[in-house]
């Protein structure tokens, strides 16, 4: 397969490009109801263009980072901090025994000193400082920031602050709904069902908390890939503006390309999956299942059809009385906790 060359600075196209659904601002009622069950991401435009931080934006970005530091509480958050030739992808080493950038403890106010020091820069070194919780690092910030679809799912709000740069292609186990505040931002999204496609790296040595696909979407080399072209024809793509928003469901995969100088976006991951969720049961399918002769294989997928997968999966276990169904029965806290002993007891041997 011929390999496609792109520009450092923007992102390969399939034939027909595909937009993420915009819809209008729901009320968290009518977003329950009518969206969060369709397992899509959404654009909501304007959804937070009346936020002050986001009207400050609009007057340039200096007033977006006095802002900052005016809420500024002093706490350090997490920076990370990549060399010039690493192009704003913060990923692994070429060796893949490390990374590419190095990490460092830096408030907020000290993160908008650097970037002001290095906006003007033709090849600076990548920083940025992601998932750094408002309520610690700005305090002020939700009060006078409101946003009720983020409250109604009681939501943690979190800043992500930096330069031009990239997060690599990942999923997360939480539905997310992100907010872009200074700067802009471009989302290519792909569908759970693409992962074979998009060449996973490590499981259990990450960047920073979920695997990534090991393709860059600035550069992807189809020659060494070339199973990608097929995620990109599947794939969805989003520009967000200050003020806009986007919905990402829990296992869709997401790369984001933060486009000017300075950029900050908030988002607000919830519904998160206890314990790890299918992540971790997926790992323990993979030391107890996947190594297995053939046969077994195939058994252990007729099990997982017919108590996990299947449409009547809930009801695998009706023919028992509702005291006998124990781990198999309708999910309820005294459910969950009784599973979790069961899966602690046999990992310990006991």
């Amino acid at each position: 397969m011929q390999k496609r060359f792109c520009p450092a600075n923007e992102a390969p196209e399939p034939e027909i490009v595909t937009p993420v659904e915009e819809i209008s601002a729901p009320s968290p009622e009518v977003f329950e109801r009518d969206h969060r069950s369709r397992y899509r991401p959404l654009v909501i435009r304007d959804l937070a263009s009346d936020w002050p931080i986001v009207a400050s934006a609009r007057n340039g970005t200096g007033d977006v980072l006095r802002s900052v530091e005016a809420m500024d509480s002093g706490v350090a958050a997490d920076l990370m901090v990549a060399p010039p030739d690493a192009h704003g992808r913060f990923f692994y080493s070429s060796d893949m025994r490390g990374f590419n950038f190095r990490r460092e403890r830096v408030t907020l106010s000290q993160l908008t000193g650097h970037l002001r020091q290095i906006a003007d820069q033709p090849s600076p070194l990548a920083i940025y400082a992601g998932a750094v919780e408002a309520q610690s690092s700005l305090p002020g910030f939700t009060a006078t920031h409101p946003l009720p679809l983020a409250e109604a799912a009681q939501a943690t709000c979190r800043i992500w602050l930096g330069n031009a740069s990239q997060v690599a292609t990942h999923f997360d186990l939480s539905d997310n709904f992100a907010v872009v505040v200074l700067g802009s931002r471009r989302f290519t999204l792909f569908p759970p069902e693409c992962v074979g496609d998009l060449y996973v790296g490590p499981l259990d040595r990450t960047l920073a908390g979920q695997p990534v696909s090991m393709v860059d979407p600035l550069a992807p080399d189809l020659a060494r890939y070339p199973r990608y072209e097929r995620a990109l024809a599947h794939a969805q793509f989003a520009e967000l503006e200050p003020g806009d928003a986007i919905y990402i469901p829990t296992l869709w995969w997401h790369h984001v390309q933060a486009r000017a100088p300075i950029n900050m976006l908030v988002n607000y991951w919830h519904n998160d999956a206890l314990h790890g969720g299918g992540f971790l049961a997926l790992v323990h399918a993979i030391l107890s299942i996947r190594d297995a002769p053939e046969p077994q294989r195939q058994a252990w997928q007729a099990w997982f059809e017919h108590m996990v997968f299947s449409t009547d999966a809930s009801e695998s276990a009706a023919h028992l009385p509702d005291h006998a169904r124990g781990v198999t029965g309708p999910p309820s806290p005294a459910r969950d906790e009784m599973m979790r002993r069961f899966i602690a007891q046999v990992l310990m041997g006991r």
